[in-house]
C-alpha cells in the first residue's frame, strides 16, 4: 500500500492537471464547494503540523542566516515581481490582487518534497517553510495593502485573522498532537502527504470550476504571468544564494522555497476577499509550480554536487 501511495504522490502534477481539466470542462463537479476552500487549506496545514516537532522550530534560531536570506528574497521580491508582471501584461485589479497574493504568501508545503527530490537540504527547507508561514501572518495582508490597496479595499486585520485560523492554529495543533503520537505518525507519514496532496488538488479544482469563464478569455496571458513569476523566483533564489556564498545544496533549497509559494492559501484568501476571479492566479500557480518544481528537482537529482553525491 505504501508503494502505491508513494507512486500516487509522485504523480502530484498529473493529478493537479487532471482535476483542473475536469473542473474546466465540467464545472458543476466542483463549483458547489466554494465554501470549503478555507477548511481544506486548514486541513492541509494541520497535516503539515503533524509532521513537525518542536526541534523544527529550534532550527530557526540555529540557522538564521540562510533562513532570513530565503525569506527576505521571498517577501521582498516575489510580490514586487507579481505587481510588475501584472502591470506589464495589463491585468485587471482583481487579477493583480491574485498575483500579488501569490507572491506575498509563504513557501508551499510541496516545496519540502521537491527539495528532497532535488538533493537539497530538507531540514533547511522545513525551517524556511515554517518561518515564512509565521511571517506571512502579518506580511501577506500588509504587502497586499502596499501593492493593491489603491485599487482595491484590502481588509488587513480580517486577513490576519483568517491566516491565523487557517495556518497558525492548525500547524500548532498538529505539532501538539505529534508530541504524543510521534511514533505512530512517523510510520504513517505517507498518508499525511497523500491527504495534503488531495486537499491541494481539490482546492485547485474548485477554483478552476468557479473561474471557467475567466480562464477561457484570460488564460494565455495569465498563464504567461504565472510562469514568468515562478521562473523568476526560482532563479532569484538560486543565484541570490550563490552570491552570498551558499553551497550547492543550500542554493537548490532556497531556489525551490522562493519559487514555490503557498498558492492554495493565496487562492483561498483571494476568493474570500477579492472575488472568485482573483483566485485564478493562485489556482494556475498551484498547477504550474508543481510541474516546474518536479522538472527542476528531476534535473538536479541527476547533477552531482561538489561533495560527490
Amino acid at each position: 500500500m505504501k508503494k502505491l501511495l508513494k507512486k500516487t504522490n509522485q504523480m502530484f502534477p498529473v493529478w493537479a492537471l487532471l482535476f483542473a481539466a475536469a473542473a474546466y470542462f465540467h464545472p458543476p463537479l466542483f463549483n458547489h464547494y466554494a465554501d470549503y476552500i478555507l477548511y481544506l487549506l486548514a486541513a492541509i496545514m494541520f497535516f503539515m503540523g503533524l509532521t513537525l516537532v518542536p526541534a523544527d522550530f529550534v532550527r530557526v534560531f540555529k540557522r538564521p542566516d540562510k533562513v532570513l536570506l530565503g525569506t527576505g528574497i521571498q517577501f521582498l521580491l516575489m510580490p514586487l515581481v507579481a505587481w510588475l508582471l501584472s502591470k506589464g501584461l495589463l491585468l485587471g485589479p482583481e487579477m493583480t490582487a491574485g498575483m500579488v497574493l501569490v507572491g506575498a504568501t509563504a513557501g508551499g508545503t510541496a516545496s519540502n518534497v521537491m527539495v528532497y527530490l532535488a538533493g537539497g537540504k530538507v531540514a533547511l527547507s522545513v525551517t524556511m517553510t515554517l518561518f515564512s508561514t509565521l511571517v506571512a501572518i502579518a506580511a501577506t495582508p500588509l504587502l497586499t495593502q502596499l501593492y493593491v490597496g489603491q485599487s482595491l479595499d484590502v481588509p488587513v486585520i480580517d486577513m490576519m485573522k483568517t491566516i491565523a485560523w487557517v495556518v497558525l492554529l492548525p500547524v500548532l495543533a498538529g505539532v501538539v498532537i505529534n508530541r504524543f503520537m510521534e511514533r505512530f505518525l512517523r510510520k504513517n507519514e505517507i498518508w499525511l502527504a497523500t491527504l495534503s496532496m488531495l486537499g491541494v488538488v481539490l482546492v485547485i479544482a474548485i477554483v478552476v470550476s468557479l473561474n471557467q469563464g475567466s480562464i477561457a478569455t484570460l488564460g494565455p496571458v495569465l498563464a504567461l504571468a504565472v510562469i514568468l513569476h515562478n521562473v523568476t523566483g526560482l532563479a532569484a533564489g538560486y543565484y541570490g544564494a550563490k552570491l552570498l556564498k551558499c553551497d550547492e545544496r543550500e542554493c537548490r533549497t532556497i531556489a525551490i522555497e522562493v519559487g514555490m509559494q503557498n498558492s492554495g492559501l493565496a487562492a483561498g484568501l483571494a476568493a474570500k476577499y477579492f472575488g472568485v476571479a482573483s483566485a485564478l492566479p493562485g489556482a494556475i500557480f498551484s498547477v504550474w509550480h508543481n510541474i516546474s518544481g518536479a522538472i527542476l528537482a528531476g534535473h538536479w537529482k541527476r547533477v552531482r554536487v561538489k561533495d560527490g553525491s
